[in-house]
């Protein structure tokens, strides 16, 4: 039986959301491929609507939106919602960061063992008949220093994830103290820059991590160290890491985040620019799926259900 109120959900999620919602009595109106005109045109009729990234929720949005009372957000990152003025209106916002914070950990340790053992790169050789060792022995994890920047959910959780590996891992959070303990220790961003051998991103975007990865940053970097992102794709700027690649200032990245990642809207330069990571042997990119997993597509759903109390 409807209780005449309606949730919007502009995503795929798992079913355990849908039907959790449908037995707590709300109409749901499942519209995951809905465009951000379509979304302005039904929101009025909304009680709660759940997002992940594909759209906007802004003010436009949100002053349309008058019967809504929350906007769950699959995954982390808030940035695309207007949250003062969601607040001013009293929508209650919640994510879900814990939902897919392992499967990021997981992504992060698995892009970092493939680029150090060389895995891509050797079944790329092998797939063209080349059978090669000499040139692709690997480099082991254990010994080496972990910078890792933000230590929220997925930053956290890489960190322990690395407890059996025998690293020393420096974190950098600007906004968390008296976390250290054992491998972990608390460090400064030049700290980082100076002794990691890896550095990971961790952090959402805002303006003050907008492009914290530019041309100083990679010029301050001393171990050539592999850079990992997983978090937004503007937090690096993609030409300074090019730039440092070109230089010999960083011994690789991972990045399953890019600045763009609607690739058919790619201007020449953004075009010249995925050429150019594509082709070298140690970089590897993946379509934004780090915390994508199966369990965590689940995981997610749950959590959105437990901040709501539905």
């Amino acid at each position: 039986m409807s209780n005449g109120k309606i949730v919007i959900v502009t995503a795929k999620v798992h079913d355990v959301l849908i039907e959790t919602l449908q037995q707590k009595g709300f109409t749901v109106m499942y519209l995951p491929e809905i465009t951000y005109a379509g979304l302005a045109e039904n929101i009025g009729k909304a009680t709660g609507i759940i997002v992940t990234t594909r759209i906007k929720i802004d003010r436009a949005i949100l002053e349309k939106a008058v019967q809504l009372q929350w906007i769950g957000r699959l995954g982390s990152g808030m940035e695309l919602i207007d949250l003062d003025f969601a607040e001013s209106k009293s929508i209650k916002c919640v994510s879900s960061p814990e939902g897919n914070r392992n499967a990021v950990a997981e992504h992060v340790l698995g892009m970092l063992l493939n680029l150090y053992n060389k895995i891509s790169v050797g079944f790329d050789e092998i797939k063209q008949g080349k059978w090669i060792r000499e040139e692709n022995r690997g480099i082991e994890l254990a010994g080496k220093t972990v910078g890792i920047i933000g230590f929220g959910n997925t930053g956290s959780t890489f960190a322990n994830l690395l407890s059996s590996f025998g690293v020393t891992v420096l974190v950098y959070d600007i906004n968390k103290y008296g976390f250290g303990h054992d491998y972990i220790k608390e460090a400064n961003l030049d700290q980082v820059c100076r002794y990691a051998d890896v550095i990971s991103f961790h952090v959402p975007l805002s303006a003050d991590t907008l492009h914290m990865a530019d041309t100083p940053f990679f010029n301050s970097l001393k171990q050539k160290p592999i850079i990992v992102n997983t978090s937004r794709g503007s937090v690096i700027k993609t030409s300074a890491l090019i730039e440092a690649l070109k230089l010999n200032l960083i011994s690789g990245a991972a990045l399953d985040v890019l600045e763009n990642e609607q690739i058919n809207s790619f201007s020449a330069l953004e075009k010249e620019e995925m050429g150019y990571l594509t082709k070298q042997s140690n970089v590897l990119l993946t379509p934004h799926i780090a915390g994508y997993s199966k369990e965590a597509f689940y995981k997610m759903s749950l959590v959105i259900l437990q901040k709501l109390e539905i």
